[in-house]
């Protein structure tokens, strides 16, 4: 039995959101793969209880690439965390999806590299499936809850995951708009994917900050744009989680509580 206070709900904050929950305990975590990005946050929202992690420190000192990861994952589940929300500033590779605009992500393509990316290095070979990498209940209730806040969120989306810290060239960014996807970012790989294999929930928010470079010979992106539209924006992206949090189910019937089932040799 873990030592820590439990939460149900674990959020990952992004660029320019590290503060959610209005009285918080702070709590460091130890973890097998070293330290998480910061302290964990634990207190309550509508009736339910949350954890709170900035992915990139609380003063924003860890780069994408430079994230750990599994310390993050691995924290959250051990103060018992089923359901994970994570909201984080992306740029869009399509015309009709425009800063300001939510996406609510069902599908990722890794372009990163070297990133520390699984729990399972052996002895036992673990294979998950990531085929549909993001909940699909936890996506329904984010769909659900933007439309009841008036908030304009597209209600799938694939999210290409490069390395960072630098952004796309112009040419990369047109390769990935021709390939149908809609969204660019550096953290959602592998965040997603090992939530799921530490058979947790996880829905993506992307708050849409730019037009990457390619997008219709878009001006080249700047972090400073990038922050200036997230802050703009965050008060609604937190008016998203409060109103997801108290209607997520309390019981899961998703598949990703049985994400092992069958994955060792």
């Amino acid at each position: 039995m873990s030592n820590y206070p439990q939460a149900e709900i674990g959020v990952f904050g992004g660029s320019g959101f590290y503060e959610l929950l209005s009285d918080p305990r702070e709590h460091k975590v130890n973890t097998p793969f070293g330290p998480p990005s910061s302290a964990v946050m634990v207190g309550e929202i509508g009736g339910r209880t949350v954890a709170f992690l900035p992915r990139h420190g609380k003063d924003h000192s860890l780069p994408p690439h430079m994230i750990n990861y599994r310390a993050n994952l691995w924290a959250m589940k051990e103060l018992g965390v089923t359901q994970i929300i994570g909201p984080n500033a992306c740029g869009s590779l399509q015309a009709h999806i425009e800063p300001g605009h939510f996406v609510i992500c069902d599908q990722f393509v890794d372009r990163t590299w070297g990133r520390k990316d699984t729990f399972y290095d052996g002895p036992i070979t673990t294979h998950v499936s990531s085929a549909d990498p993001y909940c699909s209940s936890m996506r329904k209730t984010a769909i659900d809850q933007a439309a009841i806040a008036g908030i304009t969120a597209h209600p799938a989306g694939t999210v290409v995951v490069i390395q960072g810290p630098r952004f796309s060239t112009r040419s990369e960014s047109k390769w990935f708009a021709s390939q149908g996807w809609e969204v660019i970012n550096m953290t959602q790989y592998p965040e997603a994917y090992l939530a799921r294999e530490l058979e947790m929930c996880y829905v993506n928010i992307s708050l849409i900050t730019d037009m990457d470079s390619g997008v219709e010979g878009g001006e080249p992106v700047s972090n400073d744009e990038v922050v200036r539209v997230f802050n703009e924006n965050n008060s609604r992206v937190k008016e998203l989680i409060y109103g997801m949090i108290p209607a997520l189910p309390t019981t899961r019937n998703c598949t990703c509580a049985h994400a092992l089932d069958g994955a060792a040799f």
